[in-house]
């Protein structure tokens, strides 16, 4: 039997308001495709390689996991330039909340916080 491979994933956040969340992303050069007027209305952000889904929530505040759980980021962005990412960002004013660094599990990445007070790694493996 062959197995089937996965090849991809496309986060989903909910949002207090899907077009703040858009703007704050666009200013990190996504893309912004709003389908507002489905069933089910959301925004599909792209960039690179990166597709994000924003649903409107039907709360006020997003409990990111660090908070719901007492650790965690809400997603992983892969690069291999993590550097040059991380002074993009910079260079943005968007808050870095962890700087470039090298983890206890083999990862260079930096940690940044979205307006919604998500914190989304960005790095790769080095081993």
């Amino acid at each position: 039997m062959t197995k089937a491979n996965l090849s991809g994933i496309i986060p989903i956040f909910p949002c207090p308001d899907m077009q703040s969340t858009a703007d704050f992303y666009g200013k990190l050069g996504f893309e912004s495709a709003p389908n507002t007027s489905s069933s089910e209305p959301h925004i599909r952000l792209n960039r690179d390689d990166i597709d994000l889904i924003l649903t409107q929530s039907a709360l006020q505040r997003i409990f990111p996991n660090r908070i719901q759980y007492g650790y965690g980021n809400d997603a992983y962005f892969i690069t291999e330039k993590q550097a040059a990412m991380q002074q993009e960002l910079v260079d943005k004013g968007i808050t870095i909340v962890r700087p470039l660094m090298l983890t206890d599990y083999g990862h260079k990445e930096f940690v940044f916080e979205d307006n919604d007070g998500r914190w989304i790694a960005v790095g790769n493996k080095t081993i």
